[in-house]
This record gives C-alpha cells, structure tokens and sequence, in this order.
C-alpha cells in the first residue's frame, strides 16, 4: 500500500514533471494525491485541499464527478477509441452538432486534437493553409499580442509572447509581429476599462493596416491573458479588432482553451463583445478536467477553401492518433450537458458575486496592487510598492509563501509568480469560498513580510 513518502521516492526516481525546476523538490516537497471528491483532493494521509485552480484551470464540476464517471463508465463499455480518418462514431458527430449550437453564430465546422497547444497548431496551420489554397500565399505572417500565451509546441510558442516559456527557444520559432496588450492593469489612474482598451488598439490597427497584405491571422486569448498573470481587459478591445480583420482581409483566432466554457461569466468570452472569431480554439474545460481533447471550430467559408479534387492536393493533412477519441467525446457531450440541465452560467454568476465580496479585503492590503475579476477567474497582483507599480524582484518568489500557506490550510493556490488567482471548479460552495479567500490574505500577509 502506498504511503505519501514512499510515493515521493518512487515520484522522484522516475518522473519528469512540467513547468518544474526538479531541483526545487530538494526542499519544496511534493504533493501526492490519492483521490479526489468535489472541489477535495486527498493524499494518503487523509490531508485534504480544496483544488482552487482546477488542476490547472480544467476541472469545472468537480472530481469524480457521478454524472461524468457514469457515461465514461458507459462509453468504454461500447467504444475506447476508432480511427477518426474514413471512420466515424458517434461521440464524435454529437459533440461536433453540440458545439457548432453552443459556440457563437458561423461557427460550423468542428476539428479535433489532442491538447490546448495542439488546437492552436490547427487554427495557425488552417489560416496559413487557407491563404495558400486561396492564391494569397503571401499571406504567411501572424500578429499577436504581447504578454500573450497560447501553449507550448513551436507553432504555439511562436505566437506567444512571454518571455519566460519563449525565449530559450526563440532560434527555432517562426517570427511574429507583436501589438501591445490591451491589459488594463497598464491604465492610467482613473482611466476607464473601457476608454484604455479603446487607447490600446490604435497600435493594433495601424499594424494591420500597414502588414495586412502579409498577414494570415491576428491571435489572441478573449478578455484574460491567463499564463500571463491573469491580466484582463474590456470586451471592446475583441469587437475593434474583429472589425478591423474584416476590414483587412485578416483571419481572427480566438484562443478559448482557458476562458470558454463559462470562466468569465458567458460559455465563451466572445460572446461578451458579440463577436465570431474565424477560429475558435476550445480544450480545458471541454471535458470537464477528464481527458485530453480539444477541438477547432472555423467557418464554411474556410472549410470550403480546402474542399476539392484529392489531385489538387488542398487538404489539411493535420492528424492525432486520438483525434476524436470517443471516450473524450462522450464526456465532453455529458459536460455540456450539465451546463444545460443545471443552469451553470447563472449559478456561475451568484458564486462570482460571492468571489467578489470574499476577495474584497485584498484590494486594501498595502502590497496588492490591484483585484481584478472576470466571472470566475480573480486575480490579485502583489507589489513591492504599489502606488509605484514597482515590482517585487521576481527571484524572491513570493508567490510560493502563498503557495505553502494554502497547502497548511486546505486550499491548493499556484499563483503565477507574484500573482494569486482563484480559478475554481464550479461546485464550490459559498462557504469554500470564503475559507480560500480568508487563507490567500492570510498568505499574501506572509509573503509580503520583509
């Protein structure tokens, strides 16, 4: 029988873990989990932690979730997984119909993968290829907005633009053209959302106006630039760009993997600014924190563009091996359907008036800089001193005195570097949320100490 120590060891012998410095586990110490239950995590030792990031944004109705497990349980008992290339199921076929209802008007195609990064390798690969088959193949340039993630595969990495995951591996990546973001965090003091969003576009569309005859396709994360520290901005911002790549001839890709399916407030973030983007990158929450899938939704338009004799060799030859897997597919069709059966989004928006109010007592405290929100994800930027927007030095690693407080007190927070969000499945309870938010001012007080 496993205990936590002996997990550890064996963990550390053998494993190679993501976004770690391993090094790090000589004195931070792992956290093995035995089960979970809800918003719960547990380890072998009965220790339990509210998971108040979703295992990495994923997980939306909790662990081991009845309904979900049920038609998993159903699912395999029928079909594990079939070749999706001259071969159907139908999993497949329902969560693609479901999806092209759900997702904004014109949306009508829908292509699996694997993964986030995978989505986005399909979107850029799709809007290149597009131009091609158009006879616009100048058209080979992508801009994207700075402090911008979009995952961790060369392509994906290419149209990112933070420095810490993108930098050592600039010399293999494709050259983009970067605008400035429009996070609000940099708004003038009493500067509306609204009126800097506004300001910020201006040197985006004087980029598309002077590269448009060279570009495929603006990229960008609606409303949250989530591994970037959860900076946030007005829907405006998506309506004037998705005016102006109308204007120019430019593809719009919507990167939804971390925001859709209900974070900030709507299904999908575009919805608040009534946009359809020519892309819609959708994975995370798609199935509910389950398995790995992720699908790409484009329009007719694009589809057609690739429709033709096999001898004019215009398909996108872009497979997975688990494209459309049918155990993802099910699950992700049973997800959506507890959107609908429970009324999520208006639920949703209860529990982040409640997030709202418990988190409320941060924007007082002298190292917090701001509190920001978007439906369901709040975030809280520490700063060495505030009123300066100077920064703590980012070796001081403040984030994980935070990190280590919740961990003493049953809440699983991972703040991206010095800033602690609150990104929780949606079965969190009114109370749970109060006792996250207690123990991240708890923790903030701890980090900031000098």
């Amino acid at each position: 029988m496993a205990d936590n120590a002996s997990l550890v060891a064996r963990d550390l012998k053998a494993l190679w873990h993501p976004c770690t410095q391993m090094k790090d586990h000589e004195w931070l110490p792992l956290v093995p989990v035995k089960r979970g239950k809800g918003v719960w995590l547990e380890d072998f030792e009965g220790r339990r932690y509210i998971d108040a990031v979703s295992s990495w944004w994923v997980n939306l109705f909790g662990h081991a979730n009845p309904r979900i497990n049920a038609a998993l349980r159903d699912q395999m008992e029928e079909l594990e997984h079939v070749i999706l290339a001259g071969f159907s199921h139908e999993p497949a076929v329902a969560l693609a119909e479901k999806l092209v209802e759900v997702t904004p008007p014109g949306l009508s195609r829908c292509f699996y993968a694997d993964n986030g990064s995978g989505a986005v390798e399909v979107a850029v690969k799709m809007s290149f290829h597009y131009w091609r088959n158009v006879g616009r193949p100048e058209k080979q340039r992508f801009i994207t907005l700075s402090n911008s993630y979009h995952g961790e595969t060369l392509g994906a990495l290419a149209v990112g633009n933070v420095a810490l995951y993108k930098e050592t591996y600039g010399p293999m990546l494709m050259e983009t053209i970067t605008a400035p973001s429009p996070d609000c965090f940099e708004r003038e003091e009493g500067e509306s959302w609204e009126a800097f969003s506004r300001r910020q576009f201006e040197p985006m569309r004087r980029l598309m106006e002077q590269h448009h005859h060279e570009v495929s396709a603006v990229i960008l994360e609606p409303l949250v630039q989530c591994a970037g520290g959860m900076r946030m901005y007005h829907p405006i911002y998506l309506e004037l760009v998705r005016e102006a790549c109308d204007e120019f001839g430019i593809h719009l890709i919507a990167d939804e993997i971390a925001v859709g399916f209900g974070r900030t407030g709507t299904l999908f973030a575009c919805e608040q600014a009534e946009i359809t983007p020519d892309f819609m990158c959708l994975s995370k929450g798609l199935t509910a924190g389950y398995l790995p899938l992720s699908a790409v939704m484009t329009t007719e338009d694009i589809y057609e563009a690739f429709y033709d004799e096999y001898e004019n060799l215009t398909a996108f030859l872009h497979s997975h091996s688990y494209t459309g897997n049918p155990l993802a597919c099910r699950v992700a069709l049973e997800t959506l359907k507890i959107f609908e059966d429970d009324d999520v989004i208006q639920r949703n928006r209860v529990l982040a008036d409640r997030t709202a109010k418990a988190f409320a007592p941060l924007a007082d405290h002298p190292h917090i800089r701001e509190v920001r929100q978007h439906g369901m994800i709040l975030a809280a930027e520490m700063m060495k001193d505030p009123a300066k927007k100077e920064p703590y030095p980012w070796q001081e690693r403040r984030g994980l005195t935070v990190y280590k407080h919740g961990l003493e007190n049953e809440v699983l927070m991972r703040p991206l570097g010095h800033v602690v969000y609150f990104m929780p499945p949606y079965v969190i309870s009114e109370s749970q949320i109060d006792h996250v938010a207690r123990v991240a001012l708890e923790g903030v007080d701890r980090a900031t100490r000098d």
